[in-house]
């Protein structure tokens, strides 16, 4: 795959994950909701995967050292 084909493929995750985050600010039913953040989360990991395989070099932290932060 081409660079300027997995840009395209990272602004489009983005602009996904964008608008499920506000979406989610929406009023929603509990089944839609967890639809929206399932789909949200799958987007969320596609984007991490795309961006880590687009830019193999560590510029920040890594996702699991952010969750393990997250966590603690």
């Amino acid at each position: 795959m081409m660079v300027d084909e997995k840009l395209a493929r990272i602004r489009s995750r983005t602009s996904n994950i964008q608008r499920y985050r506000r979406l989610l600010k929406t009023e929603l039913t509990e089944i839609e909701r967890c639809f929206v953040l399932k789909r949200l989360s799958e987007e969320q990991d596609a984007l991490a995967k795309l961006t880590d395989e687009t830019f193999p070099l560590p510029i920040g932290p890594s996702r699991s050292e952010k969750t393990i932060t997250a966590s603690l």
